[in-house]
């Protein structure tokens, strides 16, 4: 069996509520059957399990509103992203295709990495780096619930960091885990570096996965060790979508919850001082980007139907302008610039980036048709994208407002 990501067990059974799947805490810890739900619970971004919308890697799409326009049309190669000779991006945006990191300055793409496996890549706040995560195979053994240990073939995920030209990769945290005669792994995902530099945050079940369900978790890049933000659990959900504020002083979480059938993912607020969250918005909101002004949040907002782009006040979470309504639209990435939002968008079976521009002050923007970033290239699409401008091509910076996370005491659960 292949997993994908490392299984783990319901925390209720650590907290003396009831073990419903039979797994006792010093007992065996996995199954393949858990290894491959927990795959689906948490891999794939909320899309996948809420809206039945789902952009594959690659470009392909499950949902349940039949074939749209485009349909027919197939994308280009794999080692081909073609783009709108008349886009002009500012700084340089990385994405993934077929599990590979590219870059696009102006109307130019170039692909950086070559390995397949790379995934979810973020800027380092000086543009030296891009983090991602890569996964290497490798063979895992572990017992499952009844059972003796099997052998497994596994992907472990690879915390890794690259320069934005392809050279210098380090590998910085390996989720391969072992413990006596077993080896499994355990989650890495979405890392997103920190204003100053220090910190990566993501999200990982690490150290051990069997104590531990998908949490928000940083990594101090000096140590090279990381720890629980102190942020309650939400098993068998977990958390999705850090995103730092531009001074720092908030980390942006989501956290993954259901209404019935429906989803109803909420974003909260993570002071890293207090290491105390509260929710920011309602339910239905995911995939935060704060602006620039650190004023604004550019969010996927769910629905029954799909997904679309819209943007909430940083400080209340009320939302204050839809920017799509297509319904298959996600996955926003703020223009350090503040007048531009890039954006996922999945065409019948294809993935591209687009881009909707901002004039004004908000909440009263006008909004502007770009250029498509890409056209037909098939993009991994729960890899998003991320954006990076040097400063000195940055109009002059204004003060962020004081934006609070209130205290909060016990759970954050909503």
């Amino acid at each position: 069996m292949t997993g994908r990501g490392g299984a783990r067990r319901s925390s209720r059974s650590r907290r003396g509520g009831s073990d419903l799947l039979g797994i006792g805490r010093n007992g065996p810890v996995l199954t393949p059957v858990l290894a491959a739900l927990g795959l689906l619970v948490t891999a794939l971004l909320t899309l996948a399990l809420f809206t039945g919308s789902v952009p594959l890697p690659g470009g392909g799409s499950r949902g349940g509103g039949g074939v749209v326009a485009g349909a027919a049309r197939t994308p280009a190669p794999s080692n081909i992203v073609v783009v709108d000779p008349r886009v002009n991006i500012p700084g340089t945006l990385t994405y993934v295709k077929q599990g590979n990191l590219w870059v696009q300055s102006g109307n130019k793409a170039v692909q950086i990495t070559s390995s397949g496996h790379g995934s979810m890549p973020s800027w380092s706040p000086d543009g030296r780096w891009i983090y991602y995560i890569e996964t290497v195979q490798d063979t895992g053994y572990f017992p499952g619930a009844g059972n003796p240990p099997t052998h497994y073939l596994m992907d472990v995920p690879i915390l890794t960091r690259v320069h934005p030209d392809g050279s210098g990769a380090e590998k910085l945290l390996s989720g391969r885990y072992v413990k006596g005669p077993y080896t499994w792994f355990f989650w890495l995902r979405q890392p997103r570096p920190s204003p100053d530099g220090r910190t990566v945050a993501l999200l990982s079940d690490g150290p051990d996965p069997t104590t531990s369900d998908v949490v928000l978790q940083l990594f101090d890049l000096q140590t090279k060790k990381m720890r629980a933000g102190g942020v309650a659990e939400n098993p068998p959900l977990g958390h999705q979508d850090p995103a730092w504020r531009p001074d720092g002083k908030v980390l942006l979480y989501v956290m993954n919850g259901r209404d019935g059938a429906r989803g109803a993912p909420v974003i909260y607020g993570y002071d890293p001082a207090t290491k105390k969250s509260t929710p920011l918005s309602g339910p239905g909101y995911m995939q935060p980007s704060w602006s620039p002004d650190g004023r604004w949040i550019a969010v996927t907002r769910t629905s029954n139907l799909g997904t679309d782009i819209a943007i909430l006040d940083g400080k209340t979470g009320t939302e204050v302008l839809r920017l799509t309504s297509d319904e298959r639209s996600w996955a926003p990435v703020w223009s350090p610039r503040g007048d531009a939002i890039a954006y996922m968008h999945l065409e019948g079976q294809i993935v591209d980036l687009r881009m909707i521009g901002l004039t004004g002050s908000g909440p009263g923007w006008t909004k502007g048709n770009l250029p498509d970033v890409t056209q037909y290239s098939g993009l991994d699409g729960v890899s998003g994208a991320s954006w990076f401008i040097p400063g000195d091509q940055l109009p002059a910076p204004t003060a962020t407002p004081s934006v609070p996370v209130p205290s909060v005491s016990g759970s954050s659960v909503p």
